[in-house]
This record gives C-alpha cells, sequence and structure tokens, in this order.
C-alpha cells in the first residue's frame, strides 16, 4: 500500500454571527493575518449551490467568507449566515467538532492577548492532566470566543511519556 497522501491540516471552518467581528478578535487574539476574501458583505453569490455544498438548513444565507492565516499552522475560514435554525456554538460534551487548539511558547501572554481581544478564559493554564502527556512545562486551557466558539491554548516543551513507547510524535509548530 503506498504513503497516506494526506499531508496536514489545511485550515478549519467556524461559521460566526458577524465576520467582521470575528476577523478583528483573531487577528488580535491569535495575531491571524485577513489573507483574502471569498465572499464580501453584499456579494450576489449561488445560494442554492452553498445550500447544496455546505448541506445548510433551508432558508440559510452565506453572507461573507473570509480566509486568515496563522503564523504557523492551519488557517481559519470564517463564515457569516443567516439561517433559520442557527444555535449558539456546541459545549464539549456535545456531539461534532468541539474546540480547536493553538501552540504556543508562552501560554500566559497568549491568554492575556485572547483576554484584552475579549475572549474569556475558563481557568489559568495548568499541568496537561494525561499521564501519557505529563512534563515539566507542558500546560494547556480553554477559553471562549466573544460569540462562544471553544479555543485551547498548549504548550508542550518537555518531552512526554508516551515518547518512550513510540517513535511516532505529536505535530509541533
Amino acid at each position: 500500500m503506498s504513503e497516506a497522501t494526506i499531508r496536514g491540516m489545511d485550515h478549519i471552518g467556524i461559521t460566526v454571527p458577524d465576520i467582521k467581528q470575528a476577523t478583528t478578535f483573531f487577528c488580535a487574539a491569535l495575531g491571524a493575518e485577513l489573507l483574502y476574501e471569498s465572499v464580501s458583505i453584499g456579494q450576489e453569490i449561488d445560494q442554492d449551490a452553498q445550500q447544496h455544498t455546505l448541506r445548510l438548513a433551508p432558508g440559510t444565507q452565506v453572507k461573507a467568507v473570509r480566509m486568515l492565516k496563522l503564523h504557523n499552522g492551519p488557517g481559519i475560514e470564517l463564515f457569516e449566515m443567516q439561517g433559520p435554525d442557527q444555535d449558539r456554538p456546541q459545549r464539549a460534551s456535545d456531539y461534532g467538532l468541539q474546540h480547536f487548539a493553538v501552540y504556543t511558547d508562552n501560554i500566559e501572554q497568549a491568554t492575556q492577548r485572547f483576554e484584552e481581544a475579549g475572549g474569556k478564559m475558563f481557568t489559568e493554564p495548568k499541568p496537561l492532566t494525561f499521564p501519557t502527556e505529563y512534563g515539566d512545562g507542558n500546560q494547556f486551557c480553554y477559553g471562549s470566543t466573544p460569540w462562544g466558539g471553544i479555543v485551547e491554548f498548549i504548550s508542550r516543551p518537555s518531552p512526554m511519556p508516551y515518547e518512550k513507547e513510540t517513535t511516532s510524535r505529536r505535530w509541533k509548530p
């Protein structure tokens, strides 16, 4: 069998209530950069094709789409949509994608920047809790975007115990 064709994560897609606010937030909180707008606010697009392609609830309108770039790692594609069955973001206990994580060398500085941009941290940074991830300085914490999406901050400067059992390693920017 040939080697896997998947090379890595390209981007994550996030539906937000206000694309301008979300862009400003991610640029301030994570140092993201706006790469381009796929759909500008007020631009006419084929809404039927979008409903079919994205399997949207009937009546949902795609209002704007933007691609942001993080310093290192996957991009963030923002969607602003208006539809009849929209709800708050899921909780970690609900089925589906629940959060995305960003790697940082300075977790205290990163979470402070996140809060200054309007995010809310759930806890202070704390040691990674799973025995396979223990290590000096290995920390994490979660926070919420202004619209309720969940972001994890993680720092893993030390080797982890799982590394003694396999040559495979987690990706690290």
